[in-house]
């Protein structure tokens, strides 16, 4: 039990002052409700939000979302943003070991009615297709040359390939692919454990489930996002694979020394870090954009296979069935953005780590056919309840660096879940739900039972009471493959 300084601001704000700790530069301010602090506090992922308040450069506050939990440096659920002119630094402990973890939804022409009797031979026919699971490679297969092409344009080299379509570039965020990247700077090991992995699920919370709209909240909003009710929609889960997780490992070594000869004092060494504009900053950044741009690549071929699946189980064109992609955006992650912080302008290197990018209305970087309703935010949350659709406000501009919550957030660690009950209890108490869940190992099921999260709709609750974001619709898993 975390039983540090903690200050209620209001009923969705709770501040840790800089005074709390020898070093803080900025508050922390955590989004929470009451009845969720007691719960937040219970690990010490709190004292990671004080800790993250110490790094050189860091601007307004130290955020954590309602999904808060204990991570790898910072906690999940954490948004930092840093001063690149002025002493910011990047630190991969701020994005994580999944780089580019993220979720993408997709629209159907369907009705749950149209095709209820159908959802089981269509995900058992999914999961014969999607590769899934622990080290799993997948049938598309690329060699070093090719997969240079993939880290450096993304979902834009697939467009190229016929692997993706104009609206799967335009509908994802940074179009698929960050720019200012460097392949060299991608070790050979990780080109090894990455060279079968790009349309593959992998393992842990990932996921892919076939979904009904359950709610509509906005129908103005769920219109233009080409959402309605009982609608069969499609959310990907997945990120980088062992890809990104070796260029986290390596750039982790990298920086292991820079803080100390550059005299950075870390809570933490886990915060290991690096000013953005010195050589090391630069190549982490520049490496880890390549494995950015690997995720987006792997989600949109895990979208071709899907789109593949439906065609032929429904005998169907694709246009006939939609599939059309809603929005894709990251939830681990580092990126220059431009923000306001005291009246000024500034240039940011934005950690959002287990945080979604929410931005609102007349946005640059938005589409233009979501420049009248703000961005899509997808927020998946377990296999056995709910996932919802928001849209970006202003006020998560101002507040967070247009950021909001990622999902819904551990309560149990996957050990202590997976001693609570078994993967054949799990999908059995899901199968009397009327949810067919399926996995490469039963264990996963177990690790990512729904009691194992938090629930989403009291961590939408926060984020929508708080103004930076609007529930647009609400989404029911019908069938799911786990990693």
């Amino acid at each position: 039990m975390w039983n540090g300084t903690l200050e209620k601001v209001d009923d969705y704000h709770y501040r840790i002052p800089k005074s709390y700790k020898p070093g803080m530069r900025v508050d922390g301010l955590i989004y929470a409700s009451e009845q969720m602090i007691e719960q937040i506090k219970a690990d010490q992922a709190p004292e990671q939000v004080a800790n993250v308040a110490t790094l050189p450069g860091i601007v307004k506050y130290s955020l954590a979302m309602p999904d808060i939990h204990w991570g790898y440096g910072f906690c999940i659920g954490g948004v930092a943003a840093f001063d690149v002119e002025n002493e910011g630094v990047v630190s991969p402990g701020g994005v994580g070991y999944d780089i580019n973890c993220g979720v993408r939804l997709l629209r159907t022409n369907f009705s749950a009615n149209e095709i209820h009797d159908k959802i089981d031979g269509l995900i058992h026919l999914l999961f014969a297709r999607v590769p899934a699971g622990v080290g799993k490679g997948g049938k598309l297969k690329y060699d070093k040359s090719e997969l240079r092409k993939i880290l450096a344009a993304g979902v834009k080299y697939l467009h190229q390939k016929g692997l993706a379509d104009n609206r799967d570039i335009e509908c994802c965020e940074a179009g698929g692919a960050l720019e200012d990247v460097d392949p060299d700077a991608v070790s050979e090991r990780a080109y090894q454990r990455g060279k079968d992995q790009c349309g593959t699920l992998g393992s842990g919370n990932h996921f892919l489930e076939i979904q009904r709209v359950a709610e509509i909240y906005e129908p103005a909003l769920a219109d233009a996002f080409g959402l309605t009710k009982n609608q069969i929609v499609v959310m990907i889960h997945s990120g980088s694979r062992g890809l990104g997780y070796q260029i986290c490992d390596d750039a982790i070594r990298m920086l292991r020394d820079v803080p100390k000869r550059l005299g950075i004092d870390l809570p933490d060494r886990q915060l290991v870090c690096a000013p953005v504009n010195s050589k090391e900053g630069q190549k982490y950044l520049q490496a880890m954009r390549c494995a950015a741009n690997f995720a987006w690549a792997n989600r949109q071929l895990i979208t071709y296979l899907v789109r593949e699946v439906f065609s032929e189980f429904f005998n169907l064109p694709i246009q006939k069935i939609g599939l059309e992609l809603i929005y894709d955006v990251a939830h681990n992650i580092a990126k220059l953005e431009y923000h306001q912080v005291d009246g000024q302008r500034k240039l940011l290197c934005v950690h959002r780590k287990g945080a979604t990018r929410a931005f609102p209305t007349s946005h640059p970087e938005l589409p233009s056919r979501y420049q009248q309703t703000g961005q899509p935010v997808i927020i998946p949350g377990d296999m056995g309840r709910a996932s919802f659709i928001l849209a970006g406000t202003d006020r998560a501009m101002a507040e967070t660096f247009g950021s909001v919550c990622h999902g819904a957030g551990r309560l149990l660690s996957r050990k202590s879940a997976s001693k609570s009950t078994s993967g054949r209890q799990v999908q059995s108490q899901l199968a009397a739900d009327g949810i067919i869940a399926l996995s490469r190992d039963a264990k996963g099921l177990a690790e990512e039972q729904p009691a194992a999260y938090k629930d989403v709709s009291e961590v939408v609750d926060v984020v929508v009471g708080a103004g930076l974001a609007k529930k647009v619709a609400k989404t029911k898993p019908l069938a799911v493959i786990k990693g």
